[in-house]
C-alpha cells in the first residue's frame, strides 16, 4: 500500500499540515472513501492502531477468518484499482470522519475492555485513543460527533480505577464507589456531552455520551434515571440501527419493568440471531433470569457466557456467578 506524503499532491503553505499528528494523518489515509467502511475501519485499526485481526474481529462481532479476508480484499481492491494512498487535504476531513471516529472508538473499547488476556483494561490502548479523541475534537470544533466521542469516552473512563477491587475481580456499576470516580473527568465529559447533543441531528456518538453521562452524574446506582436512560436508546436505535444497542436497551427495559420484560427483548434478539457467539448476549441473559429466579435457566446462560469469553478477568466473574447459583445463599 502506498502512502503519498502530503507535499506531493499539495503546494507547500496550503492545507498539507492540517492534520498534525503522524498517526492521526495516517487513520484519515486509510480512511479512503473507495474502500468499504468496514474496509477502511480495519485496515487503519491493522496497520495504524496495531490491533490484532482477532481483536478486530471481535470488535465487528464476526469470526477472524472472515475479518482476515476482509482485510485481504481491501489490499487487493486498493493494489487493483491503484489507489494512491495520500494524506486529505481539509476539504476532504469531513467525508472521512465518521471513519476516523468509528476506528478511535474501537480503539477505546477494546482497551477499555480487553476481548482477551488476563486484564480487564489495556490502558495504553485507551490513552491512546483518548489522545486521537481529543486531537479531532481539536481539529475539527464544529463537528458534534467529534464532540460526542470524546465526551463519552472521558466519562466512561472517569471511573477506570473502581472497575475492578485490589484481587481484580470485576466489580459492577450497582458496586462500584462512586466517591471515587473522576469527578473533574465527569464535569468536562458532561458538558461536552451537552454541547454535542444541541446540535439539529444528533449523532451516535452524542448520543451514547448522553447515556454515559446519566449513569455517571447518578448519586447511586438505584438512583439512576432509568425513564432518560430508555428514552436515549430509543433516540439511538433510531440513529444507529444496531442488535448491540438493542441488547443494552433490554437491560434498561429491565431496570423499568422488570426482568422477564428484558427477558422477553432478548428473545427477540435470539431470533434473529445477529448476536450469535456474541458473549454479551448470554451474560445479560443470565443476569436477567437470575434475577428472575430462574437460576437452572440462568447456570445455562452463564455457561454459554463463559464458554464466549476469553478475558480471564470476565470469565472468572462469571463463574463466580455460576457458583454463587449452586449455593444456598446464592444471589435470588
Amino acid at each position: 500500500m502506498l502512502i503519498e506524503p502530503a507535499g506531493d499532491q499539495q503546494s507547500p503553505g496550503a492545507d498539507a499540515d492540517v492534520i498534525e499528528d503522524d498517526r492521526l494523518r495516517l487513520v484519515f489515509t486509510c480512511c479512503h472513501p473507495a474502500l468499504s467502511r468496514e474496509a477502511q475501519v480495519a485496515l487503519a485499526l491493522r496497520l495504524i492502531c496495531g490491533l490484532t485481526t482477532a481483536e478486530i474481529a471481535a470488535a465487528f462481532l464476526v469470526p477472524e477468518a472472515t475479518m482476515a479476508a476482509r482485510v485481504t480484499r481491501a489490499k487487493k481492491k486498493i493494489t487493483a484499482a491503484r489507489i494512491a494512498y495520500r494524506v486529505p487535504g481539509a476539504a476532504e476531513l469531513p467525508d472521512r470522519l465518521d471513519g476516523v471516529l468509528t476506528v478511535i472508538h474501537l480503539l477505546f473499547t477494546t482497551g477499555h475492555t480487553a476481548p482477551v488476556g488476563s486484564s480487564l483494561v489495556r490502558v495504553e490502548l485507551v490513552d491512546r485513543a483518548a489522545e486521537l479523541a481529543r486531537m479531532m475534537a481539536s481539529l475539527m470544533p464544529d463537528e458534534p460527533e467529534a464532540r460526542g466521542l470524546l465526551a463519552l469516552m472521558i466519562l466512561t473512563d472517569a471511573r477506570r480505577s473502581t472497575r475492578t477491587d485490589e484481587h481484580g475481580r470485576i466489580l459492577l456499576l450497582s458496586e462500584q464507589d462512586r466517591s471515587r470516580w473522576d469527578q473533574a473527568a465527569i464535569g468536562e465529559g458532561a458538558a461536552l456531552a451537552q454541547e454535542a447533543m444541541r446540535a439539529i441531528t444528533r449523532g451516535r456518538f452524542a448520543i451514547q455520551a448522553a447515556i454515559a453521562a446519566v449513569h455517571a452524574q447518578a448519586p447511586s446506582y438505584e438512583r439512576t434515571d432509568w425513564g432518560r436512560l430508555l428514552a436515549c436508546y430509543d433516540e439511538l436505535v433510531r440513529a444507529w440501527p444496531s442488535p448491540v444497542v438493542e441488547l443494552n436497551r433490554a437491560v434498561v427495559v429491565a431496570m423499568l419493568d422488570g426482568p422477564e420484560a428484558g427477558l422477553a427483548e432478548i428473545a427477540r434478539l435470539e431470533a434473529d440471531d445477529k448476536l450469535g457467539g456474541y458473549r454479551y448476549l448470554p451474560a445479560a441473559k443470565a443476569d436477567l433470569l437470575r434475577r428472575a429466579g430462574r437460576h437452572v435457566e440462568a447456570a445455562a446462560s452463564y455457561e454459554a457466557a463463559i464458554g464466549l469469553t476469553q478475558n480471564e478477568a470476565e470469565r472468572s466473574f462469571l463463574t463466580a456467578r455460576l457458583a454463587e447459583l449452586a449455593t444456598p445463599t446464592g444471589p435470588g
